[in-house]
């Protein structure tokens, strides 16, 4: 049995649906803080998405010392800039404005503990182009999808109408989707924490 320390509905579908026998029990850090402290100390993107997947997976790793624990988390990187999860439809507005024509960065971070240990951890990469899409469909695309893009970083999901927002993608899908799923089942696998 994995644990989850995440709330993603598609983490958890994605796992589910990998043959995965997992429950999730969403770690609760304050990810704001320690993404603020990590990028005053000059963290890459990479680390800064690694450090908070541990964090998750330490939190909950300590409430269940014997488990399995997955600790899940994703960063958008254009340049130096990180982004967050938009609180408001004005932030994904702009949000969207701001990496129009632009590439940008999803860091997807998987760390795993076992026996209150990190065991395993992995950091997917995947390269984004957005197209110009002119600003009224813009606002129009954020009223449409409302609040269901506030749970993705940059604003926008691929598996919907999101993915009308980009000209290029370079990277696996489900990297994108938040969770480095192949490498994880793969160590999974070699571990025997699952059959293959």
């Amino acid at each position: 049995m994995l644990l989850l320390a995440s709330q993603s509905e598609i983490r958890l579908t994605l796992l589910r649906n990998a043959g995965i026998e997992v429950t999730p029990h969403p770690a609760r850090i304050d990810e704001a803080t320690l993404r603020e402290s990590l990028e005053a100390e000059g963290a890459t993107p990479r680390d800064i998405a690694d450090a908070l997947a541990e964090a998750k997976a330490l939190k909950l790793a300590m409430k269940h010392p014997q488990a399995l624990v997955l600790g899940c988390d994703q960063v958008l990187a254009l340049g130096t800039q990180i982004f967050a999860k938009p609180d408001t439809p004005e932030e994904a507005r702009a949000q969207l404005q701001m990496l129009r024509g632009k590439t940008h960065q999803l860091l997807s971070a998987a760390v795993l503990y076992h026996d209150m240990k990190p065991v395993w951890r992995h950091v997917g990469v995947a390269r984004l182009t957005m197209a110009t899409p002119s600003p009224d469909w813009l606002d129009g695309y954020v009223t449409r999808n409302w609040p269901a893009i506030s749970h993705s970083v940059g604003a926008y999901q691929l598996e919907s109408e999101g993915i009308r927002l980009f000209s290029q993608i370079e990277g696996d899908y489900f990297t994108i989707l938040g969770l480095p799923l192949l490498p994880l089942l793969t160590y999974l696998s070699l571990r025997g924490f699952i059959p293959s």
